[in-house]
C-alpha cells in the first residue's frame, strides 16, 4: 500500500493532496498541519469525495507517524504576498524546514520540498533529517519548465507536451531558461520557421514573473505546483525513471557544490541520483553560476 504525507495544508497541500487522489498515486494520504483542525477539515472533506478517485484511505497523522511513508511532501511555512520575491520568505520558512527535518529523521521514503525558497529549504531538510542529499527533493524548476512549455505553446499554437525546453537554477529570479537547448520534435526552437530569438527575454520574463501575476490577482499559487507535485509522486512510488527539472544538493556539476538548485536529473524510486549537466551556451552557463550565487549569499548565516 503506498502511503503519501502531506504537511502543511493550506492553499498547496490542500492542491497537492486532491492532484495526489485524482491521479491514484496512493492508497494512503496522511495529511498534518501545525493548525490540527484544518488538517482534520482537510480529510474529512477530501473524503467525502471518494467516488470520485482511485481507492484510497485519507486520514491525518503527526510527522513522526510519516517517516513510515514511501514520500512525505513538505508545503508548510508562509506563502509569498505581492512584490515579494521567493527569498523573502527565507527566515521564516527556515525555521519551520529545520523543525520539520530534524523530526523526519530516519525517514525510508523520499522526502519533496515544496515550500519556498524551495533551493534553500531542500538544503536545510538534508542537514536537519541527516538523510541522504539523493532522497531530499525540491519541486525546484518543474513548475517554470512547465510554465515556460506552456507560453511557447501558446506562441507557436502547439501542445505544451510536444515542446521541450527546461529552465535550470533557482527557482526564482535568477533562473535560466535554457533556449539554445529547446526543441520541438527533433528541430531547435532557434531553427523552427517564424520564431524570432528577440522575442526570448520578454517570454522568460512573463516565465519568471507569473508566480507574482498570479498572487496579485488570487492570492496565492497552487493548482499548478500541486499537479506538478502529484505527477513527481506518481513517478517515484512507480518505479519510473524520469529526467526532471528538480532542486538537489548539487555535488560538482559545473563546480557547484553544497547547495541546492536545479538541473536536470534522474528521478526515480531512490530519489533524485544523476544530475544530467545539459548543452549550454557560455553565456547559459555563466547566468546558472551567477544563480548559484545568488542562492548562496541568501543563505549566508543560516
Amino acid at each position: 500500500m503506498v502511503t503519501v504525507g502531506i504537511i502543511g495544508t493550506g492553499w498547496v497541500g490542500s492542491s497537492v493532496a486532491i492532484s495526489t487522489l485524482q491521479g491514484g498515486v496512493a492508497r494512503r494520504l496522511l495529511l498534518h498541519d501545525v493548525r490540527p483542525e484544518i488538517a482534520e477539515g482537510e480529510a474529512m472533506d477530501l473524503a467525502h469525495g471518494s467516488s470520485f478517485y482511485p481507492g484510497a484511505v485519507v486520514g491525518t497523522a503527526a510527522i513522526e507517524e510519516m517517516r513510515d511513508a514511501d514520500a512525505v511532501v513538505i508545503a508548510a511555512g508562509r506563502g509569498g504576498r505581492p512584490g515579494e520575491s521567493r527569498l523573502h520568505l527565507l527566515q521564516e520558512n527556515a525555521a519551520v524546514a529545520r523543525e520539520i527535518g530534524a523530526r523526519l529523521a530516519g525517514a525510508r521514503g523520499v522526502i519533496i520540498v515544496v515550500s519556498n525558497p524551495v533551493d534553500i529549504l531542500t538544503r536545510l531538510v538534508v542537514e536537519a533529517s541527516g538523510l541522504p542529499p539523493a532522497r531530499v527533493i525540491g519541486t525546484g524548476t518543474m513548475l517554470d519548465t512547465a510554465r515556460l512549455r506552456s507560453v511557447l505553446g501558446r506562441e507557436l499554437n502547439l501542445e505544451a507536451s510536444s515542446i521541450h525546453a527546461q529552465v535550470v537554477g533557482e527557482h526564482g529570479d535568477s533562473e535560466v531558461a535554457l533556449w539554445s537547448s529547446a526543441h520541438i520534435g527533433g528541430t531547435l526552437l532557434r531553427h523552427w520557421p517564424g520564431w524570432s530569438v528577440e522575442r526570448e527575454g520578454a517570454l522568460a520574463a512573463e516565465v519568471r514573473g507569473a508566480a507574482q501575476a498570479i498572487i496579485r490577482r488570487k492570492g496565492a499559487t497552487n493548482h499548478a505546483i500541486g499537479l506538478v507535485t502529484a505527477a513527481l509522486l506518481r513517478w517515484i512510488v512507480r518505479g519510473e525513471r524520469r529526467l526532471l527539472t528538480v532542486s538537489r544538493m548539487q555535488e560538482g556539476a559545473l563546480g557547484v557544490r553544497d547547495l541546492a538548485l536545479s538541473l536536470p536529473t534522474v528521478v526515480g524510486p531512490e530519489g533524485a541520483t544523476e544530475v544530467v549537466l545539459p548543452e549550454m551556451t557560455t553565456e547559459e552557463q555563466d547566468s546558472l553560476l551567477h544563480s548559484a550565487e545568488v542562492l548562496r549569499a541568501a543563505a549566508v548565516g543560516l
